[in-house]
């Protein structure tokens, strides 16, 4: 978790303290998941394939003929 500083203002501070006093919760705890919900789909990390695949450089070119070399479907 990493610490940072907003501004809000006083009437929002206010809002805040009662929600969290009401939720049995803080203000911190509040705000977290409020950030969170509008991240949505942006938390979701998408994996990258970097160096996964091993074969010839021209695979997409000649697809077939590397398969049926390999004896793929016999």
């Amino acid at each position: 978790m990493r610490k940072t500083s907003i501004y809000i203002e006083s009437d929002v501070d206010v809002a805040l303290a009662r929600r969290a006093a009401a939720e049995g919760t803080t203000k911190a705890a509040l705000i977290r998941q409020a950030l969170r919900q509008a991240a949505g789909a942006s938390l979701r990390v998408k994996p990258r394939a970097r160096g996964v695949f091993k074969g010839p450089a021209d695979l997409s070119l000649r697809a077939d003929e590397h398969l049926a070399e390999s004896g793929f479907g016999e």
